[in-house]
């Protein structure tokens, strides 16, 4: 039986996150009323190629003509166990998706489903200004059970591997020995994973915070793992919204399509994540500390990260920091007895949001005059 996942892209999206202690095993924590205004017109996110490609939008208000649904074949299921219906999304009426993208629309502002305009130059600075809607699909895509299954039984043994790896630094140097001759932005890394060992001070808890995407292969049907994001894990804030806008536009226009909201399987990867940073921030013991957010100076995408910030605080009431890391270049420090402070705060947990550019480090030197903020993040 084929279940439907909600993604913000077209891959599948699996977010996971663990809380390591000093033993090897990781303890993983599981993861539209019609608006009834005649001859609406849309600005599309041109980002969005669902709307441009496969539905084919049209940016000019059209002629209002009965509603019809899209129509639907019967296939097999990926199992081959039986039959479910197949829409053929191409076949929806034209009049129909307007609406639909309307009401998505609408959705999207009224929920915060949203990132900062790059056409904007301040949309990555200053909240509140120059929002667009996130890209997003308009329909929810099948995806087989067993395959999501198959994903959630894997992402515990993905979390003990990377945790393992990140332990084990004669492996790291040496698998990255090549990369290190032809990149100089590696080599910085691995300059500081060197001084860093030498210094050997080492944490008897660490948070990781992970997130495989996967595909469907079409000629195989296998699941097939695209990549798996170890730093700045993005989109559990937003991710967990699309599933809403789906559900959302089902119980409206499913009729219409044949689609049952009900189907739209509840995504927590939001609440979760946060879950994870308030575990380690309870570890931390220290109820005045907080939780450091470490950011682009430039972020388009901070309400994903907002939403994060301000779930802590709802749930757990754990306070969060932003910081870029050349802010904390400048105003951390570490204090005799190894707490982090930035700003005046002391520091229970740090989230990295940045930090696999180039750009996101203050001097062209990574290795040379990044080292002393780095060496406070590590030593905490």
């Amino acid at each position: 039986m084929g279940a439907s996942y909600s993604l913000c892209s077209h891959s599948s999206t699996l977010s996971t996150h663990t809380l390591l202690h000093s033993h090897p095993k990781a303890t993983a924590f599981s993861h539209i009323r019609q608006s009834g205004l005649p001859n609406p017109s849309f600005k599309l996110n041109p980002t969005n190629q669902i709307f441009q490609t496969h539905l084919r939008i049209m940016a000019q208000p059209s002629q209002v003509l009965p509603l019809q649904g899209g129509q639907v074949e019967v296939g097999e299921t990926q199992e081959g166990n039986g039959t479910r219906p197949l829409l053929d999304f191409h076949g929806i009426d034209q009049e129909l998706v307007e609406k639909i993208v309307y009401d998505a629309l609408v959705w999207s502002s009224l929920h915060g489903l949203v990132v900062g305009d790059k056409s904007v130059q301040r949309s990555g600075k200053v909240p509140g200004v120059g929002m667009v809607h996130a890209p997003f699909a308009l329909l929810p895509m099948p995806f087989p059970e067993s395959h999501w299954k198959q994903a959630c039984e894997l992402a515990p043994i993905f979390n003990e591997l990377v945790d393992r790896v990140s332990l084990d630094a004669k492996f790291l140097q040496d698998s990255l020995s090549r990369t290190k001759k032809s990149d100089a932005f590696t080599s910085g890394l691995l300059d500081i994973h060197s001084k860093m060992q030498e210094i050997n001070k080492k944490e008897d808890i660490r948070l990781g915070l992970h997130r495989s995407d996967y595909m469907l292969d079409e000629q195989t049907k296998l699941l097939l793992q695209i990549e798996m994001n170890t730093i700045s894990c993005s989109f559990p804030g937003l991710g967990c919204l699309v599933s809403d806008l789906h559900r959302s536009l089902l119980n409206h226009y499913g009729e219409f399509l044949g689609l049952d909201s009900k189907r739209v399987p509840n995504n927590p990867a939001a609440s979760q994540f946060v879950e994870a940073l308030a575990k380690a921030w309870t570890e931390y013991n220290n109820p005045r500390a907080v939780v450091m957010f470490v950011v682009q100076a430039d972020e388009r995408n901070m309400y994903d990260q907002h939403w994060l910030s301000a779930l802590l605080k709802e749930i757990h009431n754990v306070s969060t920091l932003r910081k870029t890391l050349a802010e904390i270049d400048t105003e951390g420090e570490l204090l005799p007895d190894g707490t982090l402070v930035v700003g005046g705060q002391a520091i229970a947990v740090v989230y990295f949001r940045a930090g696999y550019t180039p750009n996101d480090y203050p001097s062209e030197s990574v290795s040379k005059s990044y080292f002393p903020a780095t060496q406070i993040l590590i030593l905490f």
